[in-house]
């Protein structure tokens, strides 16, 4: 899954960031509403972690104009403002949650956790399909009664195709998934992450079509 963190605090920027890359997350930073609002226009993020006071403008603002466009994506506000008022405006304005700061990692990634279940409306958590089971909480897979611990970058492409069976996911959008901005992206690395895959469960579970991309069969009698 890949973040959007919209943070001035660059001590706190650079630690939050170590953070959420370990805990598996894909993650880009920036420091101002205008670098957010360029980022949000071009990139597809599952979630946005945003901070109040930015030296361009309102956090708020950042808010008001995703909800306006009618974009869901989920919005977590981080700040310092610690009043009731102030949690209740943004919670107003359209966030999904309001942390206060300092705050402990597990804590955000346990919130985060919550979102993303609500999202997919499964109270466990876990991705069925055809006797392959994924736990987003820790990274594992289940199949054939054998526990599969996947690398970061493999659960998220995996992740990605088993969310919409049927669709065709091309080769930038799933290293939209796994890179931030600043990362090395190899030529083939995709490729190799879908062969580690297929040589685990199977090679046909997960399908190609040449210069489109790859997805999981809509119905998992096909797999």
């Amino acid at each position: 899954m890949r973040l959007l963190l919209v943070e001035d605090d660059v001590m706190f920027g650079e630690s939050l960031q170590v953070a959420i890359k370990t805990e598996g997350y894909s993650i880009d930073w920036v420091q101002s509403v205008d670098e957010a609002t360029f980022a949000i226009d071009l990139y597809t993020y599952d979630l946005i972690l945003l901070d109040l006071c930015l030296p361009d403008d309102s956090g708020l603002n950042v808010v008001k104009k995703i909800r306006l466009d009618n974009n869901k994506i989920p919005i977590v506000i981080i700040t310092a403002k610690d009043t009731i008022d102030d949690k209740v405006t943004g919670l107003d304005a359209g966030a999904d949650d309001y942390i206060v700061k300092p705050f402990s990692s597990y804590e955000l990634f346990a919130r985060l956790r919550a979102i993303f279940r609500r999202l997919n409306d499964r109270a466990d958590f876990l991705i069925e399909y055809n006797g392959l089971t994924l736990n987003p909480k820790t990274f594992e897979a289940f199949f054939k009664d054998e526990i599969y611990e996947l690398s970061n970058k493999e659960f998220a492409i995996l992740h990605a195709l088993l969310e919409k069976p049927g669709t065709i996911l091309s080769k930038d959008q799933l290293e939209e998934k796994l890179y931030s901005w600043n990362d090395p992206i190899q030529s083939n690395t995709i490729e190799v992450f879908i062969y580690g895959l297929r040589k685990k469960f199977g090679t046909s579970l997960i399908k190609n079509i040449r210069g489109l991309g790859y997805f999981v069969s809509k119905s998992p009698l096909d797999y």
